[in-house]
């Protein structure tokens, strides 16, 4: 596996990712998912429509900086001061393009998953296995990614382990497709069915039309 597989525009790029495993180790321990859901970004310098969702939409600054970075690094955002988001760069190094991880089934380091999910919200019910990584905060959360230890990083090397899935696993049938979620304006409506999903998979993130500023 090389990080070939990022060189193309995030919408070519996202549904493969579908059914990969990807791990994360840090000082407490592993946590490792299987990619369930997934949405395509673009930004400048990418062929097709204006995506006016996308962080990169109309310039690099300090915070959208990895989008533009190597393909097969990792950009990390803080989502409206509540959680991180992990996304997974595309394209040639200068071109804008990610993939965010909207949702995973945890399959290695369950308990780990929780815990770290219980304590952004003490005192709370441990979350059912299915919803440990539901959404892209949760996934964050259940991976322990942060934006000051992981943005930037590149995800064939430590403290990440990424396994493509096996070829045939996710049969092209069992692929869900449809507009992005939480998205604004256009962006988040028909025109960008940029969201792509396992049809059937409970670890997937209910649809919610998109409310004020772009993600």
């Amino acid at each position: 596996m090389t990080r070939d597989l990022f060189l193309p525009r995030a919408l070519e790029v996202a549904p493969s990712l579908l059914g990969a495993r990807l791990a994360v180790t840090g000082d407490d321990g592993t946590v490792a998912i299987r990619i369930t859901e997934v949405e395509a970004y673009h930004g400048v310098g990418t062929a097709g429509p204006y995506d006016g969702g996308s962080h990169a939409r109309d310039r690099r600054t300090e915070r959208n900086a990895s989008m533009f970075g190597p393909p097969g690094h990792v950009y990390v955002y803080f989502s409206y001061g509540m959680h991180f988001a992990i996304n997974l760069v595309c394209s040639p190094e200068g071109t804008a393009g990610g993939v965010l991880l909207r949702a995973g089934e945890v399959v290695a380091g369950t308990d780990l998953a929780a815990a770290r999910r219980l304590r952004k919200r003490p005192g709370s019910a441990a979350p059912a296995e299915h919803l440990l990584a539901r959404g892209p905060g949760n996934l964050a959360a259940a991976l322990g990614i942060e934006r000051g230890s992981h943005d930037g990083l590149d995800l064939f090397a430590p403290p990440f382990a990424f396994s493509p899935p096996t070829p045939g696993a996710i049969a092209p049938e069992s692929i869900g497709q449809g507009p992005r979620v939480g998205v604004a304006g256009d962006a988040g409506g028909p025109a960008f069915p940029w969201r792509f999903w396992i049809a059937g998979d409970p670890t997937v993130s209910a649809f919610r039309p998109g409310r004020g500023a772009p993600r």
